[in-house]
């Protein structure tokens, strides 16, 4: 299975960079920077969501109506006339059910380190994120995915790469101080190490930060 960044350096991946990035009226590099950044944080936030029975059940349900992929289909359609009210409406609650209360953090530090402000941010996350789960949904149908029990393997699997040595500044301004193990910490603690296995999450960033794969 291809990780969640191989999607991005793909035909699909730099359609959709390009589409949001009309969208939203910023610079495809920087688009692009933040969408690096983003969607492994994204993709850990579900993650950790679906560890959950009534997380992985929840994330199950949609993956298996409303996000079954079909969005991919059409991306010119889907940004040729600007993406409409109701996918931007899907894109935040899909953030506010995912990130929480740590939404705001997280587009403020993405924001710092894309060179972008937080509200711009906001409104690219709110596009990309109906399209991820749209890549959720096909990757579920390709690997048959048809239990809730299936899901943390499909997003380790998106997840997946070697472990590298990162840019350790991003992930510490990523990190949550109150301590009260928030997604933001398990997205620091999977990269720089401590207690926590340093794998999947790490090779990504590191391949964001210049490591080789």
């Amino acid at each position: 299975m291809s990780g969640i960044l191989d999607l991005l350096n793909s035909d699909l991946g730099k359609t959709i960079i390009s589409g949001v990035s009309g969208q939203t009226n910023q610079p495809q590099n920087k688009t692009q920077d933040v969408l690096t950044m983003a969607l492994p944080v994204l993709m850990q936030a579900m993650k950790r969501n679906a560890s959950t029975p009534e997380g992985a059940q929840g994330l199950m349900g949609a993956l298996n109506s409303k996000h079954d992929g079909s969005i991919l289909d059409n991306l010119s359609g889907l940004f040729g006339g600007g993406v409409d009210d109701n996918v931007m409406n899907d894109g935040s609650k899909i953030l506010g059910h995912v990130l929480g209360n740590k939404q705001q953090r997280v587009e403020q530090n993405l924001g710092a380190k894309a060179g972008m402000d937080a509200s711009s941010v906001a409104q690219i996350l709110k596009v990309a994120a109906p399209i991820l789960m749209g890549v959720l949904g096909k990757q579920s149908r390709q690997n048959n995915v048809s239990s809730p029990n299936d899901l943390g393997g499909l997003l380790g699997g998106l997840l997946s790469g070697n472990s590298q040595q990162q840019e350790q500044s991003f992930l510490e301004s990523m990190l949550d101080a109150d301590g009260d193990g928030s997604i933001i910490d398990d997205v620091a603690g999977m990269v720089l190490g401590g207690d926590k296995k340093k794998g999947g999450l790490g090779g990504l960033l590191g391949g964001l930060f210049g490591g080789k794969n």
